[in-house]
């Protein structure tokens, strides 16, 4: 008997379209006094009818809540929809992405266990498995999981969890999650899949094979960068694990209920802004590529982009995050950076501001200079987060900041004109 009332499994031959569900799934405003907006119940605990009843919850006998570390109906009802939206049977609403990574793999791994990794992972999840649960006698294996003949070779008895990000952050590399989960399944292991950056609207992966989906909610799923929140998605019987072990007693990461009303007012409109966020990037994507500063671009929807083909199988559009380095290098890249004048020097993405950052000094500090070579991500890197601005206006800012080298390459070349033979 679960805690809370039960998630219904939404079957994909019986399913409402996306926005739909995200708009609607879980709430009857006739059994909330016709509120139309679900109402944010701001309560840290819950009154119970009699004491056998509170009595019964504890035990696992009675649906209900009784202390929001644990459960609370306006979490409830998002974590409904967050299922719903990743063609699940259950979710579960955390305090941060972070804190939905860290509470799943407390729960799934234990000393001795192997976690095999993508050697291209978000910095904060690179150091919480490396400084973090190595120390707890967890075998933590980076391999490069956009080739699957890798982990064939690499795979043991000891392997309990394989875990990646598609596209991953910072430098956009693929991997096939049906293919990963395929032979990952064949050993036993489960699959974690970070979709923050295609959400649910772009990817499913647990509709291609994963165990376990998580998210950083702060990202698109919020998308107004006005809130801190995580969220995983899988079979009923693992996330209640997560929920009443490495949540409830190892992170105690747990998200406020008014956070869970943004995340909600955010899934609203999650498909309009992830429409607009994949337009405007892949014409950025085709503008920066065509640029003559411009060394290298990074994005899925482009057909020079390697795994082009994998993300069109795996992905209903190619997202709203590309990556870029001029020429020059590192300081040239830092030069255009400061140049920009409307797009934002700010970490986070999936707002709806454009946002650039410098994952090496930023987001992926924490990886030494040998490491962020050996992992993929290069000194000269910038991520640009593609907001919701007038299209025309974004292209503009990239534009002029990135005259910033043509003037000097000019500069240079009159001054090597100018010297005596």
């Amino acid at each position: 008997m679960h805690l809370f009332a039960e998630q219904e499994v939404i079957m994909s031959t019986n399913r409402k379209h996306f926005s739909t569900l995200a708009i609607h799934h879980g709430y009857n405003a006739q059994d909330n006094e016709g509120a139309l907006t679900p109402p944010v119940h701001f309560t840290s605990t819950f009154a119970f009818e009699t004491a056998e009843a509170g009595g019964e919850m504890f035990a696992g006998e009675r649906q209900g809540h009784f202390y929001s570390r644990i459960s609370n109906p306006t979490l409830d009802l998002l974590e409904k929809r967050i299922a719903a939206l990743e063609g699940t049977e259950a979710g579960l609403a955390l305090a941060s992405g972070i804190g939905a990574i860290s509470s799943t793999m407390w729960t799934l791994l234990s000393p001795g266990d192997e976690i095999i990794v993508d050697k291209t992972l978000y910095g904060c999840t690179f150091t919480f498995l490396n400084h973090g649960l190595a120390k707890f006698g967890i075998i933590v294996t980076h391999i490069d999981l956009s080739d699957p003949e890798l982990l064939r070779q690499t795979i043991s008895k000891k392997t309990k969890v394989v875990y990646f990000e598609t596209p991953a952050n910072p430098n956009m590399r693929l991997v096939d999650i049906a293919e990963v989960s395929k032979i990952a399944h064949s050993h036993d292991a489960m699959v974690v899949v970070d979709n923050t950056y295609a959400t649910p609207y772009l990817s499913q992966p647990i509709q291609l094979g994963a165990d376990i989906v998580v998210h950083s909610a702060t990202k698109y799923l919020g998308g107004h960068g006005d809130l801190v929140a995580g969220l995983v998605a899988g079979k009923q019987e693992v996330v209640d694990q997560i929920r009443l072990y490495g949540m409830k007693d190892m992170t105690g990461a747990c998200m406020a209920p008014f956070n869970a009303m943004l995340v909600m007012r955010g899934l609203k409109t999650l498909s309009l802004r992830m429409d607009r966020h994949c337009q405007s990037a892949a014409r950025v994507a085709e503008v920066l590529e065509s640029h003559p500063m411009v060394e290298s671009v990074c994005y899925p929807g482009l057909k020079s982009f390697p795994q082009h083909d994998l993300a069109k199988k795996q992905m209903s559009d190619f997202g709203g995050m590309i990556t870029f380095e001029v020429k020059g290098g590192m300081q040239a890249g830092i030069k255009v950076m400061n140049a920009l004048q409307m797009i934002q020097r700010a970490v986070s993405l999936g707002d709806a501001e454009t946002l650039v950052q410098h994952p090496a000094s930023m987001t992926h500090s924490t990886y030494t200079p040998e490491e962020r070579l050996a992992h993929g991500i290069s000194d000269g890197l910038i991520r640009l987060s593609v907001g919701l601005e007038e299209l025309d206006d974004i292209i503009e800012d990239l534009h002029q900041a990135l005259k910033v080298l043509d003037t000097e390459k000019a500069s240079a070349k009159t001054l090597a004109e100018a010297m005596p033979a």
